[in-house]
């Protein structure tokens, strides 16, 4: 999702090719050897299949709002929450996503490790209206879908927690334009459709 919101900011042109991932088509097989999504194939000879990396080429390709920052300021603040958001907050939101699938803890252990990250977030957005600064950097473009996935896996507990600062800035991120049209469905794609340009 995060490479599709940073793709709509960008106004790049880009084919969008919608894809179950039980059913790939050869043609994806054919540009990501790891058969995953999001891939982007920018020519013959390169594509990228890491949302993460996606995200940083198209802002820095075109970035009309400043999200990098002069100079690429927001980039290194960015890479340090990435890194820690898809290894260690990652693998606690999937155990706590899919809970049943890691009986050897109950629900409320995973969530209690991923609430290590979530209390961090909310004491930058005590600093901050965005995780970097006063307005959406690309901090907050690469952290919010997984703060999102492990809302939903409770949002009752979520909306009650006590990180205020994080609630608010999940909302008004849910509202931005980039996050409405990353989630809207698409038809899945087959050879010899007609393009859908993201």
């Amino acid at each position: 999702m995060r490479a599709h919101m940073a793709l709509k900011y960008t106004e790049l042109k880009i084919i969008l090719r919608e894809v179950e991932l039980k059913h790939l088509p050869v043609e994806v097989l054919a540009v990501s050897p790891h058969a995953t999504v999001p891939s982007l194939v920018i020519n013959e000879n390169k594509y990228m299949d890491e949302s993460w990396d996606i995200v940083k080429w198209a802002i820095q390709k075109n970035d009309p709002d400043n999200w990098l920052g002069e100079n690429n300021e927001y980039l290194l603040g960015a890479e340090m929450l990435v890194e820690t958001n898809d290894y260690s907050f990652k693998n606690d939101l999937d155990h706590y996503k899919y809970a049943d699938r890691h009986p050897e803890h109950p629900m409320e252990y995973y969530r209690q490790r991923g609430e290590e990250f979530l209390e961090d977030l909310n004491a930058m957005l005590e600093e901050n209206k965005f995780l970097l600064a006063e307005s959406i950097t690309i901090a907050d473009v690469a952290i919010f879908p997984f703060v999102r996935q492990f809302a939903m896996v409770d949002r009752d507990w979520f909306d009650k927690a006590p990180y205020p600062e994080l609630q608010r800035w999940f909302d008004i991120m849910l509202e931005t334009e980039w996050f409405k049209e990353a989630f809207m469905k698409h038809e899945i794609w087959a050879s010899g459709n007609e393009e859908i340009y993201l």
